[in-house]
């Protein structure tokens, strides 16, 4: 029995771990019932929510618009966001930043930092020499880096979400341009950690267009490829995708939809901002013509005109798209001077004409590099506000050669349902439809190292090898493994960007550095002199393009094989508990690990990577694994279900055995050997062959950036608490604006209700006067003192006045209650009456109610009664000053009593049973009931004397009497409802019972 406990323990023991592992799942659950996705534009944004009973929908901000703009206003005591910070513009222009995402992993010398100067002149922008970047000097004491105002941007997205899903939201998915590169994108993911978000992904805003577009049009994709363009031409960039959509064959679910980005183009400055900006230029000379002479200022040179003539011509290119003329006109602009002028669609296309002339050229770049022609795409789909513009789609669909574009989709809003749908399939709280996506690298990325060759006998020199990692338009996210085979010491090899020949000069200056990282190993030497006797299988390093797109050194390891004989080794307990959890989910039973120290690799079938084809005799010092989405970036755990957690070792074996007969494979012996006769030992020496041990020994890693580094961890903590501060101080306000907009409220309504005729019935003069003055003395010191009050002083006013004022508003209340609740109960007291006087008349044969239950109801009902005229006497003598003795509560509390009593009577009249019918003793014989059928007849026949039945024996005969043939028929008798009640009066003996028509 002992024995038989110790087996069950492991068992125990797993299914202990497995509960607790649920239970955190259920508790991370708790966490994430809703989700979020931010479509992050350069003039606006689109935030979108999932939550239970609320699929996809579009948030609306505080002005109920389903788009916010991305702009903040940040003073020395408050921040604006949105619309309100959008007004703002105009008084305080230097303190309102807009378009800032421009600046977002731009080092100082970038050209689109200059860009952005010259564009607002007005902000001020300072330079830091940690990162040599730049950051928003506001004033002396304030001053925000990029990230910063973005992650107030993501943080006030967030409260949004949470305002509107009514819970809150930590999960989200951010979309961000397709052209954004490494440094970029690590820079939105910052500014996500200082708004406290996780990031579940950051999604090209072309793919989740893309995929919204596909999740709403499911039907319509087969296993026939359909080639779709979508031209997204925003306020800051233009971004042209081919995207392929048909179904495809999963391991997991089958037949399901895909999409696949084939090619991008993008242009980086062509915009809607662009043309806004050149109407603004046009405006601006026109106000300086009509005031030439006249010894006035140039307009350019007031930040504040300049903001209302962007303002304008902002709302001038919306009007010019339906129209072929408007006129433009600002009050005010400068000095008092009003401003008005006629501006003409053809005028605004002239002043345009070069920027429309570069409409094609992310189309030609899209298919140069996804290798197709425009015959081969279907439809070309718009997408962004700046494509409404006639002249853009005049141009683009001349170069596209179609009949029409499609605007079969919300060009505003298809980013932010695309992106929530994934961030719906990424959460744990929710399960959609399967969406298969496959977005492509834009920028190759390849690794490049340097070693010493000995090209001829003693003559050694350097030889640069490059070999590429990712490449371009290949599917991520994937991981990918490096293999230096030819070191055996400390050295060092760089990350960089692959060939960019795709992008022009101006570009590749915009791009920014070409070097991603260098990499320094440390401790290869010493994992030699660790394991002489080890054959070396190379350093291995583990590379990991994640759903973000963004790249990670996952791990560096020396790897070393032996041969080694096998040798029976006793599991441990932890060996068993991992096999039974292996067990409970399917698995079967792991092979044993190694106890040697160092942890056991599960690689995936390597081949040789892209790059190495001109290189033969390099082919062996880089390989890749297969390519696969990965959930993260953190080292795979040690023990995975099914073929992942079978050593290197015995995947080896595996591949020997495959070329001998099946009956020779030692893991068929062994099965065969479970089942029959246990070998011989002479043979079971000969059937374990030799197998491959693995050492892994990690190796040390200094990561130098070279593109942009990224914040230390002191300043993003510093950064994340700054954040925070503004945002308690922005609660601390609301919540004080609060508390005085109800202090003042209460003293303006209060005292318009001591002049109201149902107040002043209920109340004496002398009580209105002294009301009255605590309110005028509260309304002084909330003008004179109010501005330097605190939260907490004004709301103890409040709850002061509220105190004073508490009895009169009582007394008015209660008598608004009475007609109400009297009538109610009034109601009740005479159904309850008619309930009884019912229940009474019921005769006693049939009666359901004992004599209890209905005087107990009585008692009640003549209690109510009692205690409603006694009460509605003793007010009527109190005068309307007083505190009434009749109360609403007390009526609610009689009503309730009375209708329980009722409602228990109700209750038992609905489901208790009739009773049985009496049974006639005298009768010889019962008759059987009129619808009895005519088998029911024939099982109660006896049959006569001497006969027998075949079906049961014939039982032992009993005396003849009156009780014998009563007991015969009582099971006739009891059929039907009534056959439980207890046992009725019997009649006198020699009686006959006449039976009813109704007991019929």
């Amino acid at each position: 029995m002992a024995a038989t406990v110790r087996r069950q323990r492991p068992r125990r023991l797993a299914c202990w771990a497995l509960m607790a592992v649920l239970l955190a799942d259920l508790l991370a659950l708790s966490d994430t019932l809703a989700v979020m996705s931010v479509d992050l534009g350069s003039e606006s944004m689109k935030v979108a929510i999932v939550k239970p009973g609320v699929p996809m929908e579009i948030v609306l901000n505080k002005e109920s618009r389903r788009k916010t703009p991305v702009t903040v206003t940040l003073k020395e005591n408050e921040r604006f966001f949105g619309d309100s910070a959008a007004s703002m513009a105009i008084k305080n222009p230097k303190a309102t930043l807009r378009y800032f995402q421009h600046l977002l992993g731009k080092q100082e010398g970038n050209p689109h930092v200059a860009l952005y100067r010259a564009r607002f002149p007005e902000h001020e922008l300072g330079f830091d020499p940690q990162r040599q970047t730049v950051h928003f000097q506001i004033s002396p004491q304030l001053q925000f880096s990029p990230e910063e105002v973005l992650g107030m941007v993501l943080n006030y997205s967030r409260s949004l979400a949470e305002d509107f899903a009514e819970q809150p939201i930590k999960d989200a998915v951010i979309t961000v341009p397709a052209f954004f590169n490494q440094a970029e994108r690590r820079a939105v993911l910052q500014a996500a950690r200082m708004a406290g978000l996780k990031v579940l992904q950051l999604i090209n805003d072309n793919t989740a267009t893309a995929l919204s577009y596909g999740v709403f049009r499911r039907k319509d994709i087969n296993t026939t490829a359909q080639n779709v363009m979508f031209y997204d031409m925003g306020s800051g960039s233009t971004v042209c995708t081919i995207v392929t959509y048909q179904t495809v064959k999963t391991k997991e679910a089958g037949m399901q939809p895909q999409l696949q980005i084939r090619g991008v183009g993008f242009d980086r400055t062509l915009g809607g901002l662009e043309m806004e900006l050149r109407l603004r230029e046009h405006l601006a000379r026109l106000f300086n013509k009509q005031r030439k002479g006249q010894g006035a200022k140039d307009v350019r040179e007031n930040p504040r005109a300049m903001a209302k003539l962007l303002r304008e011509a902002n709302r001038l290119k919306t009007v010019l798209s339906a129209n072929a003329d408007h006129m433009a006109q600002i009050e005010g602009l400068m000095d008092d001077v009003d401003f008005k002028a006629k501006v003409t669609r053809a005028e605004f296309e002239e002043l345009c004409a070069d920027l429309f002339e570069r409409v094609p050229g992310p189309v030609q770049q899209a298919l140069q590099s996804a290798e197709m022609n425009l015959d081969e795409v279907e439809q070309v789909i718009l997408v962004g506000g700046a494509t409404r513009v006639p002249k853009v789609q005049e141009v683009l669909l001349k170069a596209v050669g179609k009949e029409e574009l499609g605007k079969n989709i919300n060009a505003d809003e298809a980013a932010a349902m695309g992106a929530v749908y994934q961030a719906a399939a990424l959460s744990k709280a929710f399960k959609v439809k399967p969406f298969v996506v496959r977005d492509a690298v834009i920028y190759p990325i390849l690794v490049e190292f340097t070693r010493e060759v000995e090209e001829e006998p003693g003559v050694r020199s350097l030889k640069h090898n490059k070999r590429v990692l990712f490449s371009r338009m290949g599917p991520y996210p994937q991981r990918k493994v490096i293999t230096f085979n030819r070191y055996n010491h400390d050295f060092n090899f760089h990350i960089n960007y692959g060939d960019l020949g795709f992008l022009g000069p101006e570009d590749l200056r915009v791009f920014g550095s070409q070097n991603l990282t260098t990499v320094k190993l440390k401790g290869v030497g010493e994992s030699f002199k660790k394991y002489p006797d080890y054959e070396s299988k190379g350093i291995k390093a583990h590379f990991n393009l994640d759903e973000s797109g963004v790249l990670s050194l996952i791990r560096v390891e020396s790897v070393f094989e032996t041969l080694v004989e096998d040798s029976p080794e006793e599991e441990s307990t932890l060996t068993k508990l991992g096999n039974t959890i292996s067990s409970l989910f399917g698995g079967g039973t792991t092979p044993d690990t190694k106890e040697n120290g160092t942890d056991t690799v599960q690689e995936e079938e390597e081949s040789p990577a892209e790059g190495s084809k001109d290189e033969p005799g390099e082919q062996a010092e880089l390989k890749e694994e297969a390519e696969a989405p990965v959930e993260d970036t953190s080292p795979p755990p040690p023990t995975e279900p099914k073929e992942a957690a079978v050593p290197e070792e015995e995947k080896a074996t595996e591949k020997e055995n495959e070329e001998k007969p099946e009956a020779q494979k030692p893991s068929e012996k062994k099965e065969a050997g479970s089942e029959a006769a246990p070998p011989a030992p002479e043979e079971e020496k000969k059937q374990k062959p030799a197998r491959k041990q693995r050492m892994v020994e990690e190796i040390g890693v200094e990561l130098v950036v070279l593109d942009l580094p990224d914040l230390p961890e002191d300043e993003l903590a510093h950064s994340v608490q700054k954040l925070q501060d503004l945002t308690s101080r922005d609660l601390e306000k609301q919540e004080r604006e609060k508390a005085a907009n109800s202090l003042e409220a209460f003293i303006f309504e209060t005292q318009d209700k001591l002049y109201q005729p149902e107040y002043q019935e209920v109340s004496t003069e002398e009580q209105r006067e002294e009301i009255s003055g605590k309110l005028s003395a509260a309304s002084a010191w909330l003008e004179d003192e109010g501005f330097g009050a605190t939260t907490v002083m004004l709301k103890e006013k409040l709850t002061e006045l509220r105190k004073l004022c508490h009895g009169l508003f009582f007394r008015v209340e209660e008598r608004k209650k009475w007609p109400e609740r009297l009538a109610a109960l009034d109601n009740l007291l005479n159904h309850s009456s008619m309930f009884l006087k019912g229940a009474r008349l019921i005769p006693e044969m049939e009666q359901i109610f004992t004599e209890v239950e209905m005087t107990t109801l009585e008692k009640v009902i003549n209690e109510t009664w009692a205690w409603k005229n006694a009460t509605m006497a003793e007010q009527a003598k109190l005068p309307a000053t007083e505190k009434p003795v009749l109360l609403s509560k007390d009526i609610e509390a009689k009503m309730m009593a009375l209708d329980r009593e009722v409602q228990y009577l109700l209750n038992k009249a609905k489901f208790t049973k009739p009773r049985p019918r009496p049974k006639d003793k005298n009768a010889t014989r019962a008759e059987p009931p009129l619808n009895a059928s005519a088998s029911d007849q024939a099982e109660k026949v006896i049959p006569p004397p001497g006969q027998t039945e075949d079906a049961k024996p014939i039982s032992e005969p009993e005396k003849e009497t009156a009780g014998s043939e009563q007991a015969d028929t009582e099971p006739l008798e009891l059929e039907g409802p009534g056959a439980a009640e207890p046992e009725q009066k019997e009649q006198p003996t020699g009686q006959k019972r006449t039976l009813k028509n109704d007991e019929l």
